[in-house]
């Protein structure tokens, strides 16, 4: 590695955090081949010499309620990752996602003369828009996955770039249907439903029991559905016990795999997060569910600035999947809403076609776009 390689420090939170920084080191890699880069990340990051110095998972946790659990041991980490990059100088702090964590840090980071990016701003046009002055404090620059957020942050005077969803480059614009079925052993006639509750352990906690009642609801109603359940990585002890509770059901957990899921069922039960703009870039129907902890959905409920919590919503501007959220959320209802998706081919393809359209809107090939964006802002 040459004396004056590029070094970025980078902080994912979560498994889609760290699949989303992986996307970014690969333009990282091809701009900058000797480049070093290290911090918090996962193993996808790990697989491209990320120095992994804290693992991604010990910042996977969502809700109020949740985080004040982990507070002491999150605060540490933060304090301690400051403290390690304050010596080492990056010649820049890439935080992505995960606002919560890496907002504080990078205005820690920026006053002390560090250059910070935000990749992937903060759902301030969903969620706590008060947050906008925070991010201005914060970062010098914010790399947007979606093409309405540069104006929203101008209005604070934050610089960004609408840089495109990494995954929209990843994903196929026609999945691979057969392919992924061959693979997973399914057959053509199979009708296969994928259930995805979630990557963080607060999420298996509080969903996944809802989403196996769900399946054994809809098994009682229809019969001879198949059933694959993608766990994330160190989640599988979690969710085998719950298994018994679908019995009956020709219900598969599988080793990660997700994608693979997402390109070979008919559609998905799904937790409200980065998976649900998955299931939409693969053009699969689904319906979206979310819990928590009763505190934290006190708290957020009455931040909501919009009716929608599913990307695919969000992004269309209307309810073109369905949303069941905590009280909401019953085994009946989505098991109800997910035969409406089975019994309506005509409807399964015009959402297809809405999702295609967005696809092709977040298509951009973020990972050199980031990439060129970071050079920019180095050079300044």
């Amino acid at each position: 590695m040459a004396d004056n390689a590029l070094q970025l420090a980078m902080v994912a939170g979560e498994a889609s955090g760290d699949l989303l920084a992986s996307l970014l080191l690969r333009g990282v890699r091809s701009r900058w081949p000797d480049a070093r880069a290290f911090g918090v990340g996962g193993p996808r990051m790990a697989a491209l010499q990320f120095d992994v110095w804290w693992p991604s998972d010990k910042l996977a946790v969502r809700g109020y309620f949740e985080v004040l659990r982990h507070y002491r041991e999150i605060a540490g980490i933060r304090r301690a990752l400051a403290d390690r990059l304050l010596q080492t100088r990056p010649d820049a702090f890439v935080g992505v996602d995960a606002p919560d964590f890496n907002l504080g840090l990078a205005r820690r980071l920026r006053e002390a003369g560090l250059r910070t990016i935000q990749f992937v701003c903060p759902s301030i046009w969903a969620w706590r828009a008060g947050r906008l002055d925070k991010i201005a404090r914060a970062v010098d620059h914010v790399l947007c996955l979606f093409p309405f957020e540069p104006q929203i942050l101008a209005r604070g005077g934050v610089a960004a770039t609408f840089v495109g969803h990494p995954l929209a480059d990843e994903i196929a614009l026609q999945p691979p249907r057969a392919a992924s079925r061959a693979a997973l052993g399914l057959g053509e006639d199979d009708t296969v439903v994928a259930v995805l509750p979630g990557s963080r352990r607060s999420e298996i906690e509080q969903i996944a029991p809802l989403f196996v009642r769900t399946v054994a609801a809809l098994q009682a109603r229809r019969p001879g559905l198949r059933y694959l359940l993608p766990a994330a990585p160190g989640l599988r002890p979690l969710l085998e016990p719950l298994l018994a509770s679908a019995a009956g059901a020709a219900l598969t957990l599988l080793e990660g795999r997700s994608h693979e899921v997402l390109a070979a069922c008919d559609v998905t039960l799904i937790a409200s997060g980065t998976a649900t703009l998955e299931a939409a870039l693969f053009k699969r129907p689904m319906v979206i569910a979310y819990r928590m902890n009763a505190l934290s959905w006190q708290i957020m409920r009455r931040m909501r600035l919009q009716p929608w919590v599913g990307l695919p919503n969000i992004l269309c501007g209307e309810f073109v999947v369905p949303e069941f959220l905590q009280g909401d959320a019953t085994p009946e209802a989505l098991a109800h809403a997910l035969l409406q998706w089975l019994d309506s081919p005509a409807r399964c393809d015009a959402v297809a076609a809405r999702f295609a359209d967005i696809h092709h809107l977040l298509r951009r090939d973020t990972a050199r776009a980031a990439s060129d964006a970071i050079a920019a802002i180095l050079e300044r």
